[in-house]
């Protein structure tokens, strides 16, 4: 079975994830946040149905919660437990959802919905969607480079000098790579015409942009997740006393 995010497209994806961060940061009580980050967890096990996601992609979620709560900890006057707690949490409530929405963004859908949706000028869509584009394919890109130096003999060695110098030829020989893409993609982009004015042109698009019920229903469910824990937090105050937290 499909899941429901499978079936949204990027704007939808987006607005769930603004939904997300505007309602997160306004979170100021214990309870809440933690009512909060269960029934998103339980909600995006929903969302992303039997195709499953990749827990390896939560890890700077992780990272940004645990730095977040040692950092609120550690500045707090008085230091309190459950102040760190409550800004560490809240952080993860909309980190966690803003990065299982955006691992479903496609540049390509992305680009068709920007230019036909929201009628933004087709030239900055076409080349944030290349830009997306070469971002996803780095890490292919990396591991071509990798494979082609251990078969020329130019493989890392076991000491960490070694390595610190693999790493440095890999990234500029990466950087040379995107560098000549960069300007193959130019030349591709000067011959279809945008470096042009565009002054009585209309430009089409391949692909159909449609807004689906899939959509509506994304944005009305995060809606109704970041609102919550505010529910919560308004008949159900925390026992807690909660001082003012750190920004």
């Amino acid at each position: 079975m499909i899941g429901l995010l499978a079936r949204c497209g990027p704007l939808s994806l987006l607005a769930s994830s603004f939904v997300l961060a505007v309602g997160g940061l306004l979170i100021d009580d214990l309870r809440a946040v933690v009512v909060g980050l269960v029934a998103e967890l339980l909600l995006l096990t929903v969302l992303v149905g039997r195709t499953g996601f990749p827990l390896v992609r939560l890890v700077p979620a992780l990272v940004a919660t645990a730095g977040v709560t040692w950092s609120n900890w550690l500045l707090a006057d008085p230091r309190s437990l459950a102040v760190a707690a409550v800004a560490g949490l809240r952080v993860a409530f909309f980190v966690t959802g803003g990065l299982v929405f955006v691992s479903y963004l496609d540049p390509f859908t992305l680009g068709d919905h920007l230019g036909q949706r929201l009628r933004l000028p087709a030239r900055p869509v076409l080349a944030t969607v290349a830009a997306l584009q070469r971002l996803d394919t780095l890490t292919d890109d990396w591991v071509t480079l990798d494979r082609a130096r251990h078969a020329r003999g130019l493989g890392p060695g076991r000491g960490p000098i070694s390595r610190l110098r693999h790493v440095t030829a890999m990234t500029f020989a990466l950087l040379v790579e995107a560098v000549r893409q960069a300007g193959r993609m130019t030349i591709a982009m000067e011959a279809r015409g945008y470096s042009s004015g565009t002054r009585g042109i209309t430009r089409t698009w391949l692909e159909p942009a449609p807004w689906k019920g899939a959509d509506t229903l994304l944005v009305a469910l995060t809606t109704a997740l970041a609102a919550l824990p505010h529910l919560v937090a308004a008949f159900a105050p925390d026992v807690l006393p909660m001082p003012g937290t750190p920004r």
